[in-house]
Protein backbone atom coordinates (compact mmCIF):
# COMPACT_ATOMS: atom_id res chain seq x y z
CA UNK A 1 0.00 0.00 0.00
CA UNK A 2 1.31 3.52 -0.56
CA UNK A 3 1.51 5.69 1.95
CA UNK A 4 2.30 8.45 0.26
CA UNK A 5 -0.96 8.53 -1.87
CA UNK A 6 -3.12 11.10 -0.70
CA UNK A 7 -6.56 10.98 1.56
CA UNK A 8 -9.70 11.02 -0.72
CA UNK A 9 -12.04 13.68 0.77
CA UNK A 10 -15.45 12.61 0.44
CA UNK A 11 -17.90 14.55 -1.85
CA UNK A 12 -20.35 16.53 -0.43
CA UNK A 13 -23.84 14.84 -0.71
CA UNK A 14 -25.33 18.10 -1.24
CA UNK A 15 -23.00 18.69 -3.64
CA UNK A 16 -23.98 15.30 -5.43
CA UNK A 17 -27.71 15.86 -5.77
CA UNK A 18 -27.59 19.04 -7.14
CA UNK A 19 -25.25 17.70 -9.77
CA UNK A 20 -27.34 14.73 -10.48
CA UNK A 21 -30.81 17.34 -10.55
CA UNK A 22 -28.75 19.68 -13.07
CA UNK A 23 -28.03 16.36 -14.93
CA UNK A 24 -31.08 15.12 -14.87
CA UNK A 25 -32.55 18.70 -16.41
CA UNK A 26 -30.14 18.42 -18.77
CA UNK A 27 -31.48 14.98 -20.26
CA UNK A 28 -34.92 16.71 -20.03
CA UNK A 29 -33.59 19.33 -22.08
CA UNK A 30 -31.91 17.17 -24.44
CA UNK A 31 -34.97 15.39 -25.14
CA UNK A 32 -36.70 18.88 -25.92
CA UNK A 33 -34.43 19.71 -28.02
CA UNK A 34 -34.56 16.21 -30.31
CA UNK A 35 -38.35 17.04 -30.09
CA UNK A 36 -38.02 20.65 -31.35
CA UNK A 37 -35.74 19.64 -34.36
CA UNK A 38 -38.78 16.82 -35.14
CA UNK A 39 -41.60 20.09 -34.68
CA UNK A 40 -39.75 22.26 -36.85
CA UNK A 41 -39.02 19.62 -39.66
CA UNK A 42 -42.29 18.26 -39.93
CA UNK A 43 -43.80 21.50 -39.87
CA UNK A 44 -46.08 20.44 -36.57
CA UNK A 45 -44.80 23.72 -34.69
CA UNK A 46 -46.93 26.02 -37.82
CA UNK A 47 -49.89 23.44 -37.92
CA UNK A 48 -50.35 24.23 -34.00
CA UNK A 49 -49.69 27.64 -34.34
CA UNK A 50 -52.47 27.46 -37.13
CA UNK A 51 -55.05 25.64 -35.49
CA UNK A 52 -57.13 26.26 -32.61
CA UNK A 53 -57.17 23.65 -29.70
CA UNK A 54 -57.55 20.58 -31.04
CA UNK A 55 -57.01 16.92 -30.47
CA UNK A 56 -54.05 14.96 -31.57
CA UNK A 57 -55.86 13.54 -34.58
CA UNK A 58 -57.42 16.64 -35.90
CA UNK A 59 -53.63 17.96 -35.58
CA UNK A 60 -51.99 15.03 -37.16
CA UNK A 61 -55.02 15.16 -39.93
CA UNK A 62 -53.86 18.59 -40.85
CA UNK A 63 -49.77 17.79 -40.86
CA UNK A 64 -50.73 15.19 -43.03
CA UNK A 65 -48.73 13.15 -40.74
CA UNK A 66 -49.27 9.85 -38.39
CA UNK A 67 -51.45 10.34 -35.86
CA UNK A 68 -49.71 7.64 -33.39
CA UNK A 69 -45.90 9.74 -34.27
CA UNK A 70 -47.48 13.05 -33.55
CA UNK A 71 -49.69 11.59 -30.21
CA UNK A 72 -46.33 10.77 -27.77
CA UNK A 73 -44.35 13.65 -29.82
CA UNK A 74 -47.24 16.05 -28.04
CA UNK A 75 -46.90 13.91 -24.80
CA UNK A 76 -43.20 15.20 -24.77
CA UNK A 77 -44.01 18.91 -25.65
CA UNK A 78 -46.52 18.63 -22.80
CA UNK A 79 -44.48 17.53 -20.16
CA UNK A 80 -41.82 20.33 -21.59
CA UNK A 81 -44.25 23.11 -20.86
CA UNK A 82 -44.14 24.02 -24.07
CA UNK A 83 -47.52 22.63 -25.73
CA UNK A 84 -50.53 23.25 -23.14
CA UNK A 85 -53.03 20.22 -22.81
CA UNK A 86 -56.45 19.85 -21.43
CA UNK A 87 -57.40 16.55 -20.12
CA UNK A 88 -61.47 17.25 -20.30
CA UNK A 89 -61.38 18.43 -24.15
CA UNK A 90 -58.31 15.72 -24.97
CA UNK A 91 -56.87 18.98 -26.95
CA UNK A 92 -53.55 20.56 -27.49
CA UNK A 93 -52.39 24.18 -28.19
CA UNK A 94 -49.56 26.00 -28.62
CA UNK A 95 -49.23 29.22 -26.72
CA UNK A 96 -48.77 32.17 -28.55
CA UNK A 97 -45.55 33.10 -27.05
CA UNK A 98 -43.88 30.07 -27.88
CA UNK A 99 -45.15 30.03 -31.25
CA UNK A 100 -43.44 32.82 -31.55
CA UNK A 101 -39.86 30.83 -30.97
CA UNK A 102 -40.82 28.11 -32.80
CA UNK A 103 -42.38 28.96 -36.00
CA UNK A 104 -41.51 29.76 -39.68
CA UNK A 105 -43.64 32.65 -39.24
CA UNK A 106 -41.34 33.87 -35.78
CA UNK A 107 -38.36 34.06 -38.18
CA UNK A 108 -35.66 35.38 -37.49
CA UNK A 109 -36.30 33.96 -34.30
CA UNK A 110 -37.35 30.46 -34.76
CA UNK A 111 -34.97 28.85 -32.25
CA UNK A 112 -36.13 25.26 -33.23
CA UNK A 113 -34.03 26.00 -36.55
CA UNK A 114 -31.05 26.03 -34.13
CA UNK A 115 -32.05 22.81 -32.37
CA UNK A 116 -31.71 20.78 -35.52
CA UNK A 117 -27.98 21.34 -34.75
CA UNK A 118 -27.56 19.14 -32.05
CA UNK A 119 -29.56 15.73 -33.86
CA UNK A 120 -27.23 16.75 -36.82
CA UNK A 121 -23.92 16.39 -34.19
CA UNK A 122 -25.65 13.37 -32.55
CA UNK A 123 -25.73 11.21 -35.69
CA UNK A 124 -21.64 11.79 -36.50
CA UNK A 125 -20.71 10.47 -32.78
CA UNK A 126 -19.41 7.53 -33.86
CA UNK A 127 -16.89 9.33 -35.91
CA UNK A 128 -15.70 11.69 -33.44
CA UNK A 129 -15.24 9.13 -31.18
CA UNK A 130 -13.22 7.11 -33.54
CA UNK A 131 -11.47 10.67 -33.81
CA UNK A 132 -10.55 10.98 -30.13
CA UNK A 133 -8.58 7.62 -30.27
CA UNK A 134 -7.31 7.72 -33.30
CA UNK A 135 -6.94 11.36 -34.26
CA UNK A 136 -7.64 13.14 -37.39
CA UNK A 137 -10.61 14.57 -39.13
CA UNK A 138 -13.94 15.02 -40.56
CA UNK A 139 -15.22 15.79 -43.80
CA UNK A 140 -18.05 18.24 -44.70
CA UNK A 141 -20.32 15.35 -46.68
CA UNK A 142 -20.12 13.20 -44.09
CA UNK A 143 -22.44 15.40 -41.69
CA UNK A 144 -25.97 14.93 -42.55
CA UNK A 145 -28.43 17.84 -44.05
CA UNK A 146 -25.18 19.92 -42.89
CA UNK A 147 -25.70 22.72 -45.59
CA UNK A 148 -29.63 22.72 -45.36
CA UNK A 149 -29.80 23.49 -42.05
CA UNK A 150 -26.47 26.26 -42.34
CA UNK A 151 -28.54 27.63 -45.01
CA UNK A 152 -31.92 27.86 -42.42
CA UNK A 153 -29.47 29.37 -39.77
CA UNK A 154 -28.16 31.68 -42.25
CA UNK A 155 -31.66 32.86 -43.45
CA UNK A 156 -32.16 33.83 -39.97
CA UNK A 157 -28.78 35.28 -38.85
CA UNK A 158 -28.11 36.89 -41.73
CA UNK A 159 -30.38 37.06 -44.59
CA UNK A 160 -33.31 37.97 -42.86
CA UNK A 161 -31.19 41.14 -41.16
CA UNK A 162 -28.95 41.50 -44.46
CA UNK A 163 -30.12 44.73 -45.99
CA UNK A 164 -31.19 46.79 -42.75
CA UNK A 165 -28.28 45.42 -40.31
CA UNK A 166 -25.57 43.75 -41.78
CA UNK A 167 -24.67 45.50 -44.81
CA UNK A 168 -24.98 48.93 -43.11
CA UNK A 169 -22.61 48.05 -40.81
CA UNK A 170 -20.05 49.03 -43.45
CA UNK A 171 -20.63 52.87 -43.60
CA UNK A 172 -21.08 53.96 -47.82
CA UNK A 173 -21.45 50.34 -48.47
CA UNK A 174 -25.27 50.31 -50.08
CA UNK A 175 -25.03 53.58 -52.75
CA UNK A 176 -22.06 51.72 -53.65
CA UNK A 177 -23.57 48.40 -54.37
CA UNK A 178 -26.70 50.10 -56.33
CA UNK A 179 -24.32 51.65 -58.34
CA UNK A 180 -22.42 48.59 -59.33
CA UNK A 181 -19.29 46.96 -57.54
CA UNK A 182 -17.92 43.50 -57.83
CA UNK A 183 -18.66 41.02 -54.75
CA UNK A 184 -17.37 37.77 -53.58
CA UNK A 185 -18.97 35.70 -50.98
CA UNK A 186 -16.03 33.08 -49.63
CA UNK A 187 -17.31 29.95 -48.22
CA UNK A 188 -20.93 31.10 -49.72
CA UNK A 189 -22.58 27.72 -48.52
CA UNK A 190 -25.93 27.68 -50.64
CA UNK A 191 -25.27 31.38 -51.64
CA UNK A 192 -28.75 32.46 -50.09
CA UNK A 193 -27.07 35.99 -49.11
CA UNK A 194 -25.31 36.55 -52.23
CA UNK A 195 -29.06 35.87 -53.61
CA UNK A 196 -30.81 37.90 -51.98
CA UNK A 197 -27.86 40.97 -52.89
CA UNK A 198 -27.65 40.03 -56.27
CA UNK A 199 -31.53 40.70 -56.79
CA UNK A 200 -31.47 43.57 -55.14
CA UNK A 201 -28.44 45.02 -56.73
CA UNK A 202 -28.76 44.08 -60.52
CA UNK A 203 -26.09 46.81 -61.43
CA UNK A 204 -23.57 44.89 -58.95
CA UNK A 205 -21.58 41.29 -60.23
CA UNK A 206 -21.58 39.05 -57.22
CA UNK A 207 -19.54 35.51 -56.78
CA UNK A 208 -19.41 32.62 -54.62
CA UNK A 209 -17.17 30.00 -53.60
CA UNK A 210 -17.20 26.98 -51.61
CA UNK A 211 -15.16 23.78 -51.16
CA UNK A 212 -18.07 21.94 -51.02
CA UNK A 213 -19.53 20.61 -54.69
CA UNK A 214 -23.05 19.78 -53.43
CA UNK A 215 -23.83 22.76 -51.78
CA UNK A 216 -22.35 25.17 -55.31
CA UNK A 217 -24.57 22.52 -57.38
CA UNK A 218 -27.64 23.27 -55.19
CA UNK A 219 -27.19 27.41 -54.91
CA UNK A 220 -26.31 27.39 -58.87
CA UNK A 221 -29.24 25.80 -60.03
CA UNK A 222 -31.20 28.07 -57.10
CA UNK A 223 -29.67 31.18 -59.19
CA UNK A 224 -30.63 30.05 -62.40
CA UNK A 225 -33.96 29.20 -61.39
CA UNK A 226 -34.24 32.82 -60.34
CA UNK A 227 -33.16 34.11 -63.19
CA UNK A 228 -30.07 35.84 -61.64
CA UNK A 229 -28.09 36.91 -64.35
CA UNK A 230 -25.36 38.72 -61.97
CA UNK A 231 -24.60 35.57 -60.18
CA UNK A 232 -21.78 32.98 -60.82
CA UNK A 233 -20.38 30.12 -57.90
CA UNK A 234 -17.56 27.96 -58.66
CA UNK A 235 -15.93 25.50 -56.41
CA UNK A 236 -13.14 26.08 -54.87
CA UNK A 237 -10.35 25.09 -52.04
CA UNK A 238 -9.81 28.56 -50.04
CA UNK A 239 -6.41 26.90 -48.53
CA UNK A 240 -4.79 28.88 -51.68
CA UNK A 241 -7.70 31.55 -52.32
CA UNK A 242 -6.69 34.23 -54.20
CA UNK A 243 -7.79 36.95 -57.01
CA UNK A 244 -5.25 40.06 -57.01
CA UNK A 245 -7.53 43.50 -56.75
CA UNK A 246 -10.53 41.82 -58.20
CA UNK A 247 -13.21 42.36 -55.76
CA UNK A 248 -14.45 45.86 -54.04
CA UNK A 249 -16.15 43.92 -51.32
CA UNK A 250 -15.70 40.27 -50.07
CA UNK A 251 -17.75 39.29 -46.80
CA UNK A 252 -17.47 35.72 -45.42
CA UNK A 253 -20.36 34.49 -42.97
CA UNK A 254 -19.04 31.83 -40.51
CA UNK A 255 -16.54 30.24 -42.87
CA UNK A 256 -13.30 31.55 -41.46
CA UNK A 257 -12.35 29.03 -38.59
CA UNK A 258 -13.42 25.62 -39.97
CA UNK A 259 -10.83 26.85 -42.79
CA UNK A 260 -7.68 24.21 -43.58
CA UNK A 261 -5.81 27.34 -43.75
CA UNK A 262 -7.42 30.58 -41.96
CA UNK A 263 -4.71 33.21 -42.25
CA UNK A 264 -4.17 31.96 -45.42
CA UNK A 265 -7.74 32.89 -46.89
CA UNK A 266 -7.41 35.92 -44.73
CA UNK A 267 -4.32 37.32 -46.29
CA UNK A 268 -5.72 36.45 -50.13
CA UNK A 269 -8.87 38.26 -49.41
CA UNK A 270 -6.70 40.99 -48.55
CA UNK A 271 -4.70 40.60 -51.70
CA UNK A 272 -7.83 40.33 -53.55
CA UNK A 273 -9.69 43.52 -52.64
CA UNK A 274 -9.16 46.54 -54.58
CA UNK A 275 -7.62 49.91 -53.41
CA UNK A 276 -10.79 50.95 -51.23
CA UNK A 277 -12.08 48.15 -50.92
CA UNK A 278 -13.67 46.07 -47.84
CA UNK A 279 -13.99 43.08 -46.06
CA UNK A 280 -16.93 41.77 -43.64
CA UNK A 281 -16.01 38.85 -42.02
CA UNK A 282 -18.99 37.86 -39.44
CA UNK A 283 -17.87 34.80 -37.17
CA UNK A 284 -19.13 33.72 -33.65
CA UNK A 285 -18.73 36.02 -30.72
CA UNK A 286 -16.44 35.42 -28.15
CA UNK A 287 -13.26 35.29 -26.05
CA UNK A 288 -9.66 33.12 -27.37
CA UNK A 289 -9.35 32.65 -23.92
CA UNK A 290 -11.64 30.22 -22.31
CA UNK A 291 -11.85 31.87 -18.79
CA UNK A 292 -13.16 34.95 -20.00
CA UNK A 293 -16.36 32.25 -21.47
CA UNK A 294 -17.25 31.15 -18.51
CA UNK A 295 -20.81 32.84 -18.76
CA UNK A 296 -21.05 33.02 -22.03
CA UNK A 297 -24.94 32.12 -22.16
CA UNK A 298 -24.31 29.46 -25.44
CA UNK A 299 -20.59 28.50 -24.04
CA UNK A 300 -21.19 25.09 -24.28
CA UNK A 301 -23.45 24.80 -27.25
CA UNK A 302 -20.50 26.37 -29.30
CA UNK A 303 -17.75 24.41 -27.77
CA UNK A 304 -19.97 21.04 -28.46
CA UNK A 305 -20.70 22.18 -32.17
CA UNK A 306 -16.35 22.78 -32.39
CA UNK A 307 -15.67 19.57 -31.07
CA UNK A 308 -18.12 17.79 -33.20
CA UNK A 309 -17.84 19.99 -36.28
CA UNK A 310 -15.54 23.05 -36.77
CA UNK A 311 -12.18 21.61 -35.26
CA UNK A 312 -12.65 18.24 -36.91
CA UNK A 313 -13.17 19.57 -40.58
CA UNK A 314 -10.41 21.98 -40.51
CA UNK A 315 -8.31 18.96 -39.26
CA UNK A 316 -9.46 16.61 -41.75
CA UNK A 317 -8.22 18.95 -44.35
CA UNK A 318 -4.95 19.12 -42.22
CA UNK A 319 -5.81 22.27 -41.07
CA UNK A 320 -5.03 24.22 -37.72
CA UNK A 321 -8.11 23.34 -35.88
CA UNK A 322 -9.12 26.49 -34.54
CA UNK A 323 -12.44 25.67 -34.17
CA UNK A 324 -15.42 27.78 -33.48
CA UNK A 325 -14.51 29.70 -30.54
CA UNK A 326 -10.78 30.73 -31.56
CA UNK A 327 -12.04 34.00 -30.10
CA UNK A 328 -12.37 37.71 -31.16
CA UNK A 329 -8.75 38.52 -29.75
CA UNK A 330 -7.51 36.17 -32.12
CA UNK A 331 -9.56 37.07 -34.91
CA UNK A 332 -8.36 40.49 -34.60
CA UNK A 333 -4.52 40.13 -34.68
CA UNK A 334 -4.80 37.35 -37.73
CA UNK A 335 -6.59 40.41 -39.72
CA UNK A 336 -4.27 42.50 -39.07
CA UNK A 337 -1.31 40.25 -40.13
CA UNK A 338 -2.53 39.03 -43.37
CA UNK A 339 -2.81 43.12 -44.16
CA UNK A 340 -5.77 45.07 -42.63
CA UNK A 341 -4.47 47.58 -40.76
CA UNK A 342 -8.21 48.97 -39.80
CA UNK A 343 -10.08 46.24 -38.64
CA UNK A 344 -14.05 47.77 -36.80
CA UNK A 345 -15.64 45.36 -34.17
CA UNK A 346 -19.16 45.56 -34.73
CA UNK A 347 -22.38 44.08 -32.77
CA UNK A 348 -26.53 44.01 -33.62
CA UNK A 349 -28.33 44.09 -30.36
CA UNK A 350 -30.49 41.29 -32.71
CA UNK A 351 -27.44 38.95 -33.13
CA UNK A 352 -26.33 38.17 -29.56
CA UNK A 353 -24.52 34.68 -31.18
CA UNK A 354 -22.28 36.63 -33.58
CA UNK A 355 -19.77 39.44 -33.89
CA UNK A 356 -18.81 41.50 -37.36
CA UNK A 357 -15.67 42.67 -38.70
CA UNK A 358 -15.41 45.59 -40.74
CA UNK A 359 -11.80 45.16 -42.24
CA UNK A 360 -9.72 47.59 -45.09
CA UNK A 361 -6.22 47.91 -46.74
Amino acid sequence: MDDLAPTATPPDPAQIEAFAGRLGQALNDAALVQMCSIGHRTGLFDTLARLPPSTSVRIATAAALDERYVREWLAALVTARVVSYDPHEQTYALPAAHAACLTRAATPNNIAVTCQMMPLMGAMEDRIIDRFRHGGGTCYHEYPRFHEVMAEDSGQTIVAGLFDGVLPLVDGLQPRLQAGIDVLDAGCGRGHALMAMAARYPRSRFAGCDLCEDAIEWATDESRRRGLQNLRFEVRDLSDFTSPSAFDFITTFDAVHDQKDPAGLLAGIARSLRPGGVYLMQDIAGSSHLERNLDHPFGTFIYTVSCMHCMPVSLGQGGAGLGTMWGEELAVRMLHDAGFPSVERRLRAEDPLNVYFVARI
